[in-house]
């Protein structure tokens, strides 16, 4: 791994607002023994669970789904709840030029099958994870930003229509407005396809890490501190949390990085008003180290940040400092809610900048997804879909854009992190009130 233990640890929960307000799923007891699968599923995250479900219920597959800690733990139960477009960091333009336009509009349709995706499983599981109104908005945080964003065209709001449809920000100077995705609990989600899984009989243990694969005549086995699950084939869906030696191909092809969240009080209506914020719509800036926000149903603001190179607690105490400011300075109204949650979690990258579902290359019976470069809500959803079919043998099933292995990261991945930040504060400079 390259943090330290405190961000890493699986018997260390964060100290999130959604598991603070949702019901927990009774433990998955570790694996004990040794069991047999026709799929093994190391990940009980959003790609892991959905790729259980989907070869339980289309194929009657035995599958079992181990976890170092418990469904919910990682990046699945953490997260800003941000069901929408993403999953890779290339637009339509870039991925027509990697791969031709059949690729990009590809890409394009899996975007909004995933999100369909989870609206489905929501529907279909009686999932309760406390959607909120449908649609994202992007805001330009340099006039620079808002000038390319008016140039693109789509539908464009200036910050006198922001603020007369309820986004009113100290700093934005416009924005634009997809409306398609949604808000929802994570947790409750990722928790909610647990319960799915294990009603249709997929096999589910906790806190028991994978420590090694290895051969044998029916195709793999996977072994835990205390037993074993041989399986005809292996699906690693550990995204950020990856543990690199496992296969040994994966090292240095991903490049976990630090998400920062904190969530506010109940805010009341007077602040709400005098702010002018008061849509329960998701939003994001345009900066590189971008900041993500949006109301919850019981109107506390969540608000994330991305950066940080440490979990160690002074590093992390002082980002979560620097985001505050950035947090009053953006919403001034707001400046006396209390946070009252704060916590941290890994987004996984891939120097591709795209995620990568398929075999690992060499290696038979033993195949990877992960890498959704921060939406994972949605992408990761349908990708554990697509990777469930591609092991039945549809290997076309993800789209080309996430068949193609990334490539190792040829320069040391921590300093090289660091150096990025750094450009990228600089790049993006201060936020400045309008």
């Amino acid at each position: 791994m390259l943090y330290e233990p405190e961000g890493t640890d699986p018997a260390i929960w964060p100290d999130s607002y959604w598991r603070a307000s949702s019901p927990s799923l009774p433990a998955c007891p570790p694996l004990a023994g040794s069991t047999v699968a026709d799929i093994a599923i190391i990940g009980a995250g959003y790609a892991g669970l959905n790729a259980g479900l989907d070869l339980i219920e289309r194929h009657g597959a035995r599958v079992v789904v181990l976890d170092s800690a418990q469904p919910g733990w990682g990046a699945s139960g953490r997260n800003g709840g941000f069901c929408c477009l993403g999953g890779a960091r290339l637009d339509s333009a870039a991925i027509a030029r990697r791969l031709g336009t059949g690729a990009a509009r590809e890409w394009d349709a899996f975007e909004c099958d995933a999100i369909a995706r989870v609206a489905d499983n929501l529907a279909r599981y009686r999932i309760d994870a406390q959607t909120t109104e449908p649609g994202e908005m992007q805001l330009a945080s340099t006039p620079r930003a808002w000038a390319r964003m008016q140039r693109a065209g789509g539908e464009v709001w200036d910050a006198a229509r922001l603020s007369a449809e309820g986004l009113n920000t100290h700093v934005y100077l416009g924005g634009k407005l997809t409306r398609t995705g949604f808000g929802l609990h994570p947790y409750a989600y990722a928790t909610g396809l647990a319960r799915a899984a294990l009603s249709a009989g997929v096999q589910i243990h906790g806190d028991s890490p994978a420590t090694r694969l290895e051969r044998c005549a029916s195709g793999w086995q996977v072994m835990t501190p205390q037993g074993h699950v041989t399986a005809r084939q292996v699906l690693i869906a550990t995204n950020g949390y990856s543990d690199e030696r496992l296969p040994g191909w994966l090292h240095r092809r991903i490049l976990p990085a630090i998400s920062n969240i904190m969530v506010t009080r109940p805010l009341t209506g007077a602040e709400l008003q005098a702010q002018g914020w008061t849509r329960h719509l998701m939003a994001y800036d345009t900066r590189t180290l971008l900041h993500y926000f949006r109301l919850l149903p019981d109107n506390r603001l969540l608000f994330g940040a991305r950066g940080g190179v440490s979990f160690r607690p002074a590093p992390v105490a002082e980002f979560a400092r620097r985001a505050r400011a950035d947090f009053e300075l953006i919403f001034p109204a707001f400046r006396k809610a209390e946070t009252e949650f704060t916590w941290n979690g890994l987004v996984c990258l891939t120097a591709s900048l795209a995620p990568y579902i398929g075999p690992v290359p060499g290696i038979e019976g033993l195949w990877l997804a992960l890498g959704w470069h921060g939406n994972g809500v949605a992408a990761a959803s349908e990708g554990g879909r697509r990777a469930a079919r591609a092991l039945m043998a549809a290997q076309d099933a993800p789209p080309e854009l996430c068949r193609r292995p990334p490539p190792q990261f040829l320069v040391p991945r921590k300093p090289a992190l660091r150096a990025g930040m750094a450009l990228a504060s600089l790049f993006d400079g201060k936020l400045r009130a309008r």
